[in-house]
């Protein structure tokens, strides 16, 4: 026969797991009477958990959200899960690294041993990628203001900085109107996609360049993005396009390289063995010139499969070096 404690541990559990609960099915899921189950409810609403009784043939629970954050129960794949999601935070430029970085000592302090293995055996360190640089931190008030006027379709106002911090000032410029889309993170910054009232035209916003005014504006219908979703346009235009996500300049170059030796630089391209020393890379950019610039980065040599605008870029990269190399 089970202690209180842990019924009372599994019927949390149980109400965690969905939304509405029979009061039979608890009470054969617990092998306990309907008389228990009803004074196991009240118990867990005395610690603070809001459940409500459902009316119907049936009567049943429901566990709805409170006023307070009572404890909270999870399995083990949920604890990992969370406590991978909270090392990752560190470089997500949210302003809230010290928060994540408690929070993750209070997981693990609770852990049962056998997950702390697991996460030790799993212990790494969350880095940008390369090129990134370091994250930019935007402010947490901001990144939920944003959400919010996202969440709720409001029209939104605010002043954006157009230059780096430090920079000279400018003149002071009215407040943007947008209507917000979506909030995105990428590479260790955070961007509001929105739809800019005064130039008709989607925009995307850097958001530690964002100081919301209240209140907001009206509410105001759902627009269909470029591209689908979110993330598909912002990587669009990061990549130079606007709709398709792929780089404006694509091209193809066997490098006397091994494929594993290219492999761990190749980003998004997509490289080919083709012996010992050789192997087919694909990749993109933003211009022809930009495309070969990257490539010569492996410091080999290179025979240009295609397109004939790839070639051009690097006799035009060529005679630039050359006239670079020659002067004082």
């Amino acid at each position: 026969m089970t202690t209180t404690t842990v019924r009372l541990l599994n019927l949390l559990s149980l109400l965690q797991t969905r939304r509405d609960w029979p009061g039979a099915l608890l009470a054969e899921r617990l092998d306990i009477s309907h008389r228990t189950v009803r004074r196991d409810v009240d118990r867990l609403r005395e610690l603070g958990y809001r459940i409500q009784a459902t009316m119907g043939p049936d009567g049943g629970y429901r566990l709805d959200a409170g006023s307070e954050l009572p404890p909270l129960l999870f399995d083990d794949d949920q604890v990992v899960a969370l406590a991978v999601a909270l090392q990752t935070a560190t470089v997500t430029g949210a302003g809230i690294e010290e928060a994540a970085l408690r929070a993750l000592t209070t997981v693990r302090q609770v852990m049962p041993s056998r997950l702390r293995h697991r996460l030790d055996a799993l212990d790494f360190t969350a880095v940008p990628r390369p090129g990134d640089g370091p994250a930019v931190q935007a402010s947490a008030d901001v990144l939920l203001a944003l959400s919010a006027a996202v969440h709720a379709r409001e029209v939104l106002r605010f002043d954006y900085a157009s230059a780096e911090p430090g920079a000279a000032a400018t003149e002071p410029r009215p407040p943007r109107r947008v209507e917000p889309h979506h909030l995105v993170t990428s590479h260790g910054r955070w961007y509001l996609v929105a739809w800019d009232l005064d130039r008709d035209d989607w925009r995307i916003f850097r958001a530690d360049r964002i100081t919301p005014r209240t209140p907001t504006g009206p509410r105001f219908g759902p627009r269909e993005l470029p591209g689908r979703d979110a993330k598909g346009y912002v990587s669009a235009r990061f990549k130079g396009s606007v709709e398709v996500n792929a780089w404006p300049c694509a091209g193809t170059v066997v490098l006397h390289l091994a494929a594993r030796a290219v492999l761990p630089f190749a980003g998004d391209g997509v490289v080919e063995a083709l012996g010992p020393d050789r192997c087919r890379y694909t990749s993109g950019s933003w211009s022809w010139v930009a495309l070969a610039a990257s490539l010569s980065r492996f410091d080999a040599a290179i025979d240009v499969v295609g397109p004939p605008e790839l070639a051009d870029a690097f006799a035009r990269l060529a005679a630039r070096n050359a006239a670079t190399s020659r002067s004082e």
